[in-house]
């Protein structure tokens, strides 16, 4: 269930709304994420992360445009050492909120109208633009701010960047100290491992 901090009538538009979201939030965002996984934290995770997000939102009819801001931070484990790496988050949001409709034909009118601006003279690219829909006389911000943190999780996350890993052969964090094995040995060449050279 939405909480009523993320609720926001259109009754009250223009409006500015100021959301700060906790580790629990952040948690549960990234639940099923394998790099968050990899971590085997608790579920509702006090130090998995938190946010600040800052949001313009004004109405042109029924349609709703939101502007502003998400920063925070997010844990999930490194690429490298699967230990805990720090994600920093600081986005601009641009997103355009459309009532809720099945409609394919409604659907594209309502993309067409919003790709060609809106009349407060805002100028979309179309890598801004962004889709939600609401329901009613209410939006709900709350899946556009969990899927901002699903989307700052990068491919291959890093503690640091100078990270050297696990051992491949014993599992040592080689980031705490050198471990005490030998590099393996080329499959090609096991057969000479034996040979003694003579003069």
């Amino acid at each position: 269930m939405t909480a009523p901090l993320f609720k926001v009538l259109l009754r009250e538009l223009p409006t500015h709304r100021h959301i700060e979201v906790d580790g629990a939030f952040v948690a549960s965002s990234l639940v099923g994420m394998p790099m968050r996984e990899a971590l085997e934290a608790p579920p509702d995770d006090a130090n998995a992360g938190k946010g600040v997000v800052d949001l313009d939102l004004y109405a042109d009819e029924t349609t709703v445009f939101a502007n502003g801001s998400i920063k925070g931070e997010l844990r999930v484990a490194c690429g490298r050492c699967v230990g805990p790496a720090t994600i920093v988050i600081d986005e601009k949001l641009r997103v355009t909120y459309v009532p809720g409709t099945d409609d394919p034909a409604a659907i594209a009118a309502i993309e067409a109208e919003v790709e060609a601006g809106d009349s407060d003279g805002l100028e979309l690219e179309e890598d801004d633009l962004e889709l939600f829909h609401y329901d009613g006389e209410t939006i709900d911000l709350e899946p556009l701010i969990r899927e901002q943190f699903v989307l700052a999780v990068p491919y291959a996350p890093l503690c640091r960047e100078d990270c050297k890993g696990l051992c491949a052969q014993c599992g040592a964090d080689l980031n705490t100290a050198p471990c005490a094995c030998e590099s393996p040995i080329d499959p090609r060449f096991a057969a000479l491992k034996g040979l003694k050279l003579t003069s």
